[in-house]
């Protein structure tokens, strides 16, 4: 009679562990659509959702994840400002910015943000599974043709002197120049951030000396070159 070998570790024990996503877009349509993608994966899992970015980095603190997927055009903060924040309270986390606008100033934006990677959502459900392993390989994904985008961006930014701007503002006050964009009066800024009008109208005087702006219009026109707000 033939003896049967001892069990092995069980299956359970063996497999690889899922990389844990945590996904933020305002639409919950595209949120539903991209979580299909993803959780289809056997080593992909959705583990939080997020509908802007500050209830992204809120759910960073709350749950344990390997990657981040943003969306760019996000209410409160935009993807772009939640990267930069994730960044600093995450250091491991890696982030993908997934967003439908095949834009080099957003391209540009989403790496200074610390972004590894960044993905049209017209091709998501060829391209973001992909993103997400190499991401966690600690390698780049750009969609094809962003790499030529990337080169000519920089060097535009170069030869116009402008390769400094984004280090000129503070985090407190890249969130008064969105929210003045979006056509917030100082009253409404004050209750959104917290802060007293006074504070917000100090803050709009050194926007406009910083950038060498004269007025709400010259603000917004910055905040959509520097991608916090949508064209």
């Amino acid at each position: 009679m033939s003896v049967s070998a001892a069990p092995g570790p069980s299956a359970a024990a063996t497999a690889p562990s899922r990389i844990r996503i945590l996904l933020a877009d305002d639409h919950a349509l595209v949120r539903r659509g991209v979580r299909l993608i993803l959780d289809r994966e056997p080593d992909l899992e959705v583990v939080a959702e997020a509908g802007d970015g500050a209830e992204a980095i809120d759910m960073a603190r709350a749950h344990e994840a390997d990657l981040a997927v943003l969306d760019i055009a996000m209410p409160r903060l935009t993807g772009l400002q939640a990267a930069r924040e994730l960044a600093a309270l995450k250091p491991g986390l890696r982030i993908l910015m997934l967003t439908m606008h095949d834009n080099e100033q957003y391209l540009f934006q989403a790496l200074k943000s610390g972004a590894c990677g960044y993905v049209l959502k017209s091709v998501a459900d060829r391209d973001l599974v992909a993103a997400c392993r190499a991401a966690m390989r600690d390698e780049p994904f750009l969609y094809p043709g962003a790499v030529t985008a990337l080169i000519r961006n920089y060097l535009d930014r170069v030869r116009h002197g402008e390769e400094n701007a984004d280090h000129i503002l503070t985090p407190r006050e890249e969130e008064v120049l969105k929210l003045v964009a979006e056509g917030h009066s100082s009253k409404e800024i004050a209750e959104i951030l917290f802060i007293s009008i006074k504070t917000v109208q100090r803050h709009r005087a050194n926007l406009l000396h910083k950038l060498g702006l004269r007025d709400r219009l010259d603000l917004t026109r910055y905040a959509i070159r520097a991608g916090l707000i949508e064209p």
